[in-house]
């Protein structure tokens, strides 16, 4: 079960990063550096983007105990928030959805970290599955270690793949994973308002 969960958690985490969808705008904002600082900013944004993903997985309980929030509420607007972003996905280009890059200015936090990689929905998925199983929260780490792991490696080597990949290709693999996101965005949405219901699984 414990494996399940990760894969399955993995798979979802990794969809919400969105390593392909995120390259385009990952290029254009390193291409205005200098080149020898193009790794180190890669590496400090991807980390930053984790440490806060991982505050928000780790205070997540706490967070709706002080709020007040009920489960069932976190499911439904974490649904929400994802099929927003599936949508997008599906029928916007990055560019789109987060805008251009700022002129020559080396990026701190924004906007690679927050909200590249820890968007809104990382951040509402995070705290769902914190929240949802907080026994199981070590399998949690490892999945959201696991792809925030996957993205940056592909975020490293993004030009290259999009040389190999070409435009076309990384495209479709973009609609894809939109496609899968928002099948996962509308079973979390019936699963909460199922729970606020009480009706059977």
């Amino acid at each position: 079960m414990a494996n399940d969960n990760f894969w399955s958690a993995f798979v979802l985490l990794l969809l919400i990063l969105d390593p392909f969808g995120n390259l385009p705008f990952f290029i254009a904002v390193m291409r205005k550096l200098p080149p020898q600082r193009r790794l180190p900013v890669a590496l400090r944004e991807i980390a930053i983007a984790y440490l806060v993903l991982l505050v928000f997985m780790f205070g997540g309980h706490g967070f709706l105990r002080l709020m007040n929030l009920s489960q069932p509420s976190i499911e439904v607007a974490g649904g929400v928030i994802l099929l927003l972003v599936a949508i997008k996905m599906i029928f916007s280009t990055t560019s789109e959805i987060f805008g251009g890059g700022e002129g020559g200015r080396e990026p701190l936090i924004f906007p690679l970290a927050v909200p590249l990689l820890a968007g809104p929905s990382a951040l509402a998925t995070v705290l769902l599955l914190a929240s949802r199983q907080p026994g199981e929260i070590w399998t949690w780490v490892g999945a959201l270690s696991t792809a925030v792991f996957v993205t940056g490696g592909l975020l490293l080597i993004s030009e290259l793949l999009l040389k190999w990949l070409g435009d076309s290709v990384m495209n479709a693999a973009e609609k894809l994973m939109g496609l899968i996101l928002t099948a996962i965005a509308v079973n979390m949405l019936l699963s909460g308002i199922r729970s606020y219901f009480g009706l059977p699984p």
